[in-house]
């Protein structure tokens, strides 16, 4: 699959929306919906614009592995193709906890079995491709990152969402 490149304007974040937003991922919703309603949860919550912000464009990555017809058996790292494309438009409070969301998944399942057990199906086959669950020492390392305590949200609300 191609690099993602940076967007360079809203109007395209837009654009790519309109084009792949109605796109299914494995999950009973379109990828716009879902990204929809994790904002909604965010904003519920008064997670505060930044961590909203990164509720509704944390899957972001996804619409480049759609325009590139991407492989997903494969990890294509969603989470860090949609940092590069959002970096030179949004400040890292709302990139941090997109490229950690899928970490956080990681975590929570090291962490928690009811978690693990709670995923969906398309989410366990989406962890199997992304590492599995973290070891102790990827778990110690996560919980000194600066955006911890919100890639953690972000993540709950890319289960509930």
């Amino acid at each position: 699959m191609s690099e993602a490149i940076a967007l360079k304007s809203i109007d395209e974040l837009f654009s790519l929306f309109e084009q792949y937003g109605n796109e299914h991922y494995g999950e009973g919703v379109s990828q716009s919906l879902h990204m929809r309603q994790c904002a909604t949860l965010a904003e519920q919550e008064d997670a505060g614009d930044a961590l909203i912000a990164a509720a509704l464009l944390h899957d972001i990555g996804h619409f480049h592995a759609y325009e590139h017809n991407a492989n997903y058996e494969q990890d294509f790292h969603h989470e860090r193709v949609g940092v590069t494309m959002l970096d030179t438009l949004f400040p890292k409070q709302i990139t941090d906890p997109i490229r950690l969301h899928v970490a956080a998944k990681r975590y929570l399942c090291a962490k928690d079995d009811g978690y693990l057990n709670s995923l969906s199906e398309a989410s366990k086959q989406s962890l199997a491709v992304q590492g599995g669950p973290m070891t102790e020492k990827q778990m110690r390392s996560f919980e000194q990152s600066n955006s911890f305590s919100n890639a953690i949200a972000l993540r709950r609300y890319d289960d509930e969402g």
